[in-house]
């Protein structure tokens, strides 16, 4: 008999019930105060929680375990060590030690760094996070943990975003204070992160070079039929396509994952689930793990999920948006608006934090999000520009429009939605639309920024998002408990602060051209590309930013500069030597032999049936200067390549890539694609879109 959803939720993972049962009542009160307060932890409760951890995975079927990271690869690390240990005897007993939950040591030297580090010196440690709970995933026990180098710094997207979350508290805390709250002991940001993700039968991803080296479509003629139908957005989710999501249910609720929405996308074969919100670091190990399931169940099922912001040109791509919020450990929202939202100051003054943090850091916004697959999607009718502005919709527009003008604000009430049947229940209407085109967008009691792309780490974008709004509310804690008076000083800074930023807001359509000019008007950054966008981190303003709040050091800042700007070097490197095997070895071949086929045609017609006109002829006519253009195209991008060796400074040579290597691909793509549409199928040497698209039946 199948376990229920309760039964089966969390059972491979060491949560705080776990911890409740099988630990002394005195070591689970220490452990407590490690999660909830950030104490310290001894090695004699850590050896106590070890041997229980230890315990309960051998029950669930664990032999190894590991320290299960997440190194600036964008993806997870772990080395397994088995429990096994000698007795002396010729046999094994097993065991697991406080030190060894506590602190393990991984080679450090072939990860990302940066320039952190030499080559040689391979020594890193990663630490146990208790706030997030080990689990077991293919009978290995995971430790979540911090990834550093032998000199201390953080060579992993975890720490940095643990000392945000910190930094985020500590200031909050300020704050609450000065509105008389003593009770809340901590803040915590909160996220939901939304996956997008497509689906491809396997047996056709097999036979694509470009899906299988980079994840995308590198070459590709539009199908007929495209997503302009708008029949796939919520349609029904066919039969093998919920076979998968009901097995990656299965195994998310087991780890403990909220997993609670699921749906097909807009474009076909794409999909996507949501969670409920939880812990900032726990949401990120939490994406993680879901974007690890999504592609090792899909195999079960023989299918392949593409997590490539684009996988296929002229459909949409995948984000990931970032749901984003505060809240107290005595369950209180505070970016939730309440039923007077005018007469909420605290709720305006943490609002005015973030209009002010997305004003004052587009720069870090825009970069947080950067990567060689995003700059495909970003600025499509299909995701944000590359524009940061905020969205609050009309009844927070006008409230702080009254606050700037002191002016007084009459509170709307509830409207109620007629829907004209009277069957029907009646309901509230909310106070504002949506905005999809928003890339960051109030919604009601949070922030959901828009631009983050489908494979990348929520990591980073709340990294910058915790620590520019912990700045923006030392600066008002600062001021207000300084002031004589507080609530004239309170009204002072929410007006002024909405009469120095109110540029950043706007409820419009951000996909019109028209708000490109507008945003240029209003000193709004727009930067088009990763490596325009890059080097803002570098800036003194935004390292300095990063030291004050402790989240990262000129080091640190400096070595993801460098790491972000490699591999978006790297990734096109990839890309443009994929289309070149692509075209040389299947493409211009195949288009070779069917122009054989109808050049053999065309002779023997022209002996047997006296015609003006010959399709075999025209076709070859046309496909001939097809074939020579893309030739021309592949050599031209060969030479770049080529060229690209001579360039030894990372930076130069993103740049580079940026303005020579993209077109030369672009070029290359063209004629290749027009050719696949006059290419007879079974010469044609890979699936075309319509199979990949539509080939899930």
């Amino acid at each position: 008999m199948s376990k229920s959803i309760t039964e089966l939720f969390g059972e491979l993972v060491f949560d705080e019930d776990t911890m409740e049962q099988r630990l002394p009542k005195d070591t689970f009160r220490e452990l407590q105060k490690t999660m909830k307060e950030g104490r310290s932890l001894n090695i004699k409760i850590a050896n106590a929680v070890a041997n229980a951890m230890k315990d309960w995975a051998l029950e669930h079927g664990a032999t190894h375990y590991t320290h299960w990271f997440q190194p600036m690869t964008g993806v997870t690390a772990e080395k397994h060590d088995g429990f096994i240990n000698v007795n002396g005897k010729g046999k094994v007993i097993l065991e697991f030690s406080g030190k060894e939950l506590i602190k393990g040591e991984p080679d450090a030297s072939s990860f990302p760094n940066g320039g952190l580090r030499a080559t040689f010196e391979a020594r890193g440690y990663t630490a146990w996070d208790p706030t997030s709970y080990a689990f077991i995933k293919n009978n290995v026990l995971c430790i979540p943990t911090a990834f550093c180098s032998y000199s201390g710094h953080a060579l992993d997207k975890k720490t940095p975003l643990l000392r945000s979350m910190e930094a985020v508290n500590k200031q909050a805390l300020r704050i609450l204070k000065l509105f008389g709250n003593e009770t809340v002991k901590s803040v915590k940001t909160t996220v939901g992160p939304e996956q997008e993700y497509f689906l491809v039968d396997k047996k056709f991803y097999e036979q694509r070079k470009d899906l299988i080296y980079t994840g995308r479509t590198l070459f590709g003629a539009p199908s007929p039929k495209g997503q302009e139908m708008e029949d796939h957005y919520f349609g029904t989710i066919k039969s093998r396509v919920q076979e998968f999501m009901n097995d990656l249910n299965n195994e998310l609720w087991k780890l403990g994952i909220l997993a609670k929405t699921e749906h097909n996308e807009v474009a076909p074969a794409q999909h996507e689930l949501a969670p409920i919100f939880t812990t900032t670091n726990i949401a990120t190990d939490h994406n993680q793990l879901t974007m690890e399931l999504i592609q090792r169940i899909a195999k079960k099922h023989d299918l392949v999920a593409l997590l490539h912001e684009k996988p296929f040109e002229g459909i949409n791509g995948s984000g990931k948006h970032n749901n984003w919020s505060l809240s107290t450990d005595t369950g209180i929202n505070l970016l939730e608006p309440g039923e007077t939202p005018h007469e909420n100051a605290q709720f305006l003054l943490f609002l005015c934090a973030v209009l002010k943090a997305a004003d004052e850091h587009q720069d870090l916004l825009r970069l947080s999000v950067a990567t060689a697959g995003n700059d495909h999607r970003l600025g499509a009718n299909e995701a944000p520009p590359a524009i940061i502005s905020v969205f609050l919709g009309d009844e927070l527009t006008e409230i702080l429009e009254a606050i700037e003008n002191d002016q007084p604000y009459d509170g709307k009430e509830k409207e109620i939605m007629k829907v004209g049947a009277h069957v029907l229940p009646k309901f509230a209407k909310d106070a504002t639309d949506r905005n999809r085109t928003s890339p960051f967008a109030f919604t009601g009691n949070k922030f959901e920024f828009r631009m983050l792309g489908s494979s990348a780490s929520i990591a980073g974008c709340n990294i910058v998002l915790n620590t520019a709004i912990a700045d923006e509310l030392k600066q008002f804690a600062d001021v207000l408990e300084k002031a004589p008076d507080f609530t004239s000083a309170l009204h002072a800074l929410i007006q002024g602060t909405i009469k120095e930023h109110k540029q950043i807001i706007f409820n419009g359509n951000g996909y019109d051209e028209s708000w490109v000019e507008e945003a240029q008007k209003r000193g709004l950054l727009n930067l088009k590309t990763t490596p325009d966008a890059l080097p803002y981190f570098i800036k003194e303003n935004n390292i300095e930013l990063f030291k004050r709040h402790h989240v990262l050091d000129e080091e640190e800042v400096t070595s993801r500069y460098e790491i972000m700007m490699e591999e978006y070097v790297k990734v096109l490197n990839i890309e443009a030597l994929t289309m070149v095997d692509m075209a040389k070895k299947e493409i211009l071949p195949a288009v070779s032999l069917y122009s054989k086929r109808l050049a053999e045609t065309c002779l023997m017609k022209e002996k047997l049936v006296s015609q003006q006109q010959c399709y075999e002829k025209e076709t070859l006519e046309k496909m001939t200067q097809l074939l020579n253009k893309a030739y021309q195209a592949l050599t031209h991008l060969e030479s770049i390549l080529e060229t690209s060796k001579t360039i030894n400074d990372f930076e130069q040579l993103a740049f580079f890539y940026r303005d020579n290597l993209i077109l030369a691909m672009n070029d290359l793509r063209e004629p290749c694609d027009e050719l696949e549409t006059m290419t007879a199928q079974d010469v044609w040497p890979f699936p075309t879109y319509g199979k990949l698209l539509f080939g899930i039946i």
